[in-house]
């Protein structure tokens, strides 16, 4: 089996998992938050892996899928649309300087927890791999149990009085979700998850590595929260009056980079700043050159003329893209230096059918369902009933249906039962996955704007093109016949210290260049393209509001 030495992946390998995020990102843009972040995350780790030349990586393929989506998903809790306008303003420079420094913080805190969570799978032996899952699960049904709970809560009033008693009914209107905001953060969810985490260890009787991380996490959250907004002395808000759960991101990434730094995870803290910094310069990057694109005097020099189209799609797929290239640089280096790994005895195998299963149904219906009222009912894409139930109902029914059939097939290929479609060799396996991943949510992301309008092709048309691409290089680009050799240690700890260093130096001069560039294009003139917003000043349009 030759083997390839130099570290990081091909030219080609860097572009399927770039343009991998990319459409992750393109397609998070139409369904938003927390779940549809996970998809950029899953596809640009299976990219990753089925490119790195490992064959013990191949073995974990669905934990890379798993827990990357799960790491890219918690930069969905932050609000970042008004902070984008921040840079279009114009009239106050200061807001604008700002504004792409904001942008840089949130990229960080978005991209760090993303790296940190693909590159994990790669450092850690497969009983504290697989013994992450029970606090994570125990986390998830805890989540959802409160998701059940506030959209119980937030049902109309004659609605329930069909199903409660008055007295039930008078409490559930009296804890709507306007009861418990705090800054439109997700405190709760903070909370919920320790609460889940002391279940866990009251059922095992010990604080395990999986459930130390979940608290690390969690409490992290809530120090970053209360110091920097809370506390009366900072109350620092980034974005008033939108949501300020960039500040509980800001002790969640910090207790992150703390946890693996104490673990010795060195390599995946690496992973984590380096994902982070990339992130960084890309939000606020993509912001610069949209800018750049929507100018009228570069859309008449390029063009002739000037464009109009979904500019903000160009700045998610642009922003997908530059993430992507992190992820690629991270996984790239770590494919070369990362220890080499052992799975036998493969204990607790279900974890493997569970990472499946959760990439393929949990991530795809959790994004999927929202076509039904944002997309199909309101264009008139089916009707509101079918033979007296709601077209929502019919969903969860053909959605469940499908469910059963991948779970049937799963937990016959778990129990041993060989599928001709699935194939005999780890790579394969991985190239597989990545596939149907991809194209169920190429499919289920076009079918969310029927009817179809042509500004939609720079969106789905842009979207399909780069998945038909993908699909070709997630098939021809890995090798089975190549190996990556593996370095024997690696002094990841120095490493991490010398990237910190120099991205610290970079960050600053990126956000003052970027700022230089738009103000120095657009000057005091307005960018358009959305609402004014101004933070500061006597025009700003935002003020710190009063609790």
């Amino acid at each position: 089996m030759p083997a390839r030495s130099a570290p990081g992946l091909s030219p080609a390998a860097v572009l399927l998992v770039a343009l991998s995020l990319s459409i992750g990102w393109g397609v998070r843009g139409n369904w938003g938050h927390e779940f549809g972040a996970m998809i950029p995350g899953a596809l640009a780790a299976l990219a990753a892996v089925v490119c790195s030349g490992r064959d013990d990586w191949y073995r974990r393929a669905p934990y890379f899928a798993f827990l990357g989506a799960v790491g890219w998903s918690f930069g969905g809790t932050i609000s970042y649309m008004q902070v984008i306008g921040f840079t279009h303003n114009g009239e106050h420079a200061g807001s604008v300087l700002y504004g792409f420094a904001c942008l840089f913080v949130i990229g960080f805190l978005w991209g760090a927890p993303g790296g940190a969570g693909t590159a994990l799978p790669a450092f850690v032996d497969r009983t504290r791999l697989t013994g992450l899952f029970v606090p994570v699960i125990a986390v998830f049904l805890c989540w959802l149990v409160q998701a059940l709970f506030f959209m119980l809560a937030d049902t109309d009033e004659e609605v329930l009085a069909e199903w409660f008693r008055p007295e039930v009914v008078d409490w559930l209107l009296a804890h709507r979700l306007d009861a418990f905001d705090w800054y439109d953060t997700d405190w709760i969810a903070a909370l919920v998850a320790l609460v889940a985490a002391g279940g866990v260890i009251a059922v095992q009787r010990r604080a395990e590595w999986g459930t130390r991380l979940v608290i690390y996490l969690a409490v992290g959250w809530w120090l970053g929260f209360t110091i920097l907004t809370v506390n009366p002395y900072l109350n620092l808000r980034m974005t008033p009056p939108r949501g300020d759960s960039w500040a509980g991101m800001v002790g969640f990434t910090v207790a992150l980079l703390a946890f693996l730094m104490r673990e010795r995870l060195w390599g995946v803290a690496w992973a984590a700043l380096v994902a982070g910094v990339v992130g960084g310069i890309g939000f606020s990057g993509a912001t610069m050159l949209k800018l750049i694109e929507v100018h009228p005097d570069v859309q008449r020099a390029i063009f002739g003329q000037e464009v109009s189209t979904n500019w903000h799609s160009v700045l998610e797929q642009t922003y997908g893209f530059i993430n992507g290239l992190g992820i690629a640089i991270a996984m790239g280096v770590l494919s070369a230096r990362a220890p080499r790994l052992e799975d036998e005895p493969r204990t607790a195998r279900w974890t493997e059918t569970f990472s499946v299963a959760f990439v393929l149904l949990a991530i795809t219906y959790l994004n999927i369902r929202k076509n039904v009222h944002n997309a199909w009912l309101e264009n008139h894409v089916v009707p509101d009933e079918i033979y007296g139930f709601a077209a929502q109902t019919w969903f969860e029914w053909a959605y469940l249906v499908l469910a059963a059939a991948v779970l049937v097939l799963l937990v016959a290929r778990h129990r041993g039962r060989e599928i001709s479609l699935v194939p005999i060799d780890w790579l394969g396996r991985g190239q597989l996955l990545y596939v149907i991943f991809l194209w169920w949510v190429v499919v289920g992301n076009l079918s969310r704007v029927l009817p179809f309008a042509p500004q939609r092709l720079i969106t789905e048309g842009v979207i399909h093109v780069n998945a038909c691409l993908c699909t070709i290089l997630v098939l021809l680009v890995p090798s089975r016949g190549e190996r990556a050799v593996v370095a024997p240690q690696y002094d990841y700890r120095a490493l991490w210290w010398r990237t910190a260093i120099g991205c610290a130096v970079l960050s600053v001069a990126v956000v003052f260049a970027e700022y230089g560039t738009v103000r120095g294009l657009w000057g005091d003139t307005f960018a358009g393209q959305g609402g004014k917003h101004i933070r500061f000043g006597p025009n700003a349009t935002v003020n710190r509001p009063r609790d």
